[in-house]
């Protein structure tokens, strides 16, 4: 018969070895990092978000994972730059558009014509130029960890074919938060309506809006065929993307640890560049197939002279400094 000490010993021992076991497991437990985006599952986005998850994995073998979360589940783009900001959300990939609203700088991407094709805007992004836009999100509780991408933008509408600056007369076209880029249209003389994009399906088909201007990468992931029969490759605006994180999170990692996640928002926008590109190689036929109607020979010079007063908001309100580094730095790419 077993003694009482022996048994004593014997739960004692079974104790500690339950304890050490939990302690292990706790030990190995991964931490789950969200990664928020507005748009769709099947979107460069989310070829952007899987690069970002299968090399933070990989590269912290397993300490962390990723959850994806598109189609604006964790809100609007203002409203996940927000949750960076108070640490609800970790991880955002965004346009630029509302992103002047936290960081006025970033506002000079958003100039009409900026740039002549996607090499120049990706050889700016990626000069020391660029580097120096990602690194003043610091300045607003935010972390810039890679220039992304959209690509370059496009007008569609329910109405008419738009081949000049006044067939757009009237139409009532959402833009992005954007003061810039609602002035552009303003002097186009169609009605800028902004909203956030989570809204902007169903009021194209609630009639709400006429029309919209997005990259063709856009236009394919979230179907605007469906509300939308004309498409004018205008190529009015670059619209580049940004990965950001949530300084609550990035500044309580170690160099180590830090640089997985800089090296998995590399690799997120290397992938979606990739798919922006393939995009834009095979959309515009898609999207043909699916009944829009594609005005491709356009003038650019007249919608070019149409939105320079935008220029002139952006240079009276903050200077023609960085909007002429980056004309310099385009012109030398």
């Amino acid at each position: 018969m077993m003694t009482k000490t022996f048994a004593r010993h014997s739960l004692v021992a079974a104790i500690a070895a339950i304890a050490t076991t939990g302690v292990a497991l706790q030990a190995h437990a991964a931490t789950e990092v969200n990664l928020g985006h507005t748009l769709s599952s099947s979107s460069h986005y989310s070829v952007g978000a899987d690069a970002f998850k299968e090399t933070l994995e990989e590269l912290s073998d397993g300490a962390y994972t990723v959850n994806e979360h598109p189609s604006g589940s964790l809100g609007g783009e203002r409203e996940m730059i927000e949750g960076l900001q108070i640490g609800t959300v970790d991880f955002v990939i965004t346009s630029t558009g509302p992103l002047g609203n936290f960081v006025p700088e970033t506002y000079v991407l958003d100039l009409p014509f900026l740039f002549e094709d996607y090499e120049q805007a990706r050889c700016v992004l990626d000069s020391d130029l660029g580097d120096e836009l990602l690194a003043k999100m610091s300045d607003h509780d935010l972390v810039g960890l890679a220039w992304s991408e959209n690509g370059f933008r496009h007008m569609t509408n329910s109405q008419r074919e738009i081949a000049t600056p006044a067939d757009a007369e009237g139409l009532r076209v959402r833009t992005m938060e954007n003061r810039v880029h609602q002035e552009a249209f303003r002097q186009m003389g169609a009605r800028p309506t902004p909203m956030a994009f989570p809204e902007l399906f169903t009021a194209l088909q609630q009639g709400t809006v006429d029309g919209q201007e997005n990259p063709i990468t856009v236009i394919v992931a979230t179907n605007f065929w469906e509300v939308q029969d004309y498409l004018s490759l205008t190529g009015h605006v670059y619209s580049p993307a940004i990965v950001l994180g949530s300084p609550i999170l990035m500044d309580g990692l170690s160099e180590e640890e830090r640089g997985w996640f800089m090296q998995a928002a590399a690799a997120s926008a290397e992938a979606t560049r990739e798919e922006v590109s393939r995009l834009e190689r095979e959309g515009v036929a898609l999207l043909e197939e699916n009944g829009m109607t594609v005005k491709t020979d356009i003038d650019v010079a007249p919608f070019q002279e149409a939105v320079k007063p935008a220029y002139e908001i952006f240079t009276s309100e903050y200077g023609n400094e960085m909007l002429e580094r980056v004309q310099e730095k385009a012109s030398n790419c």
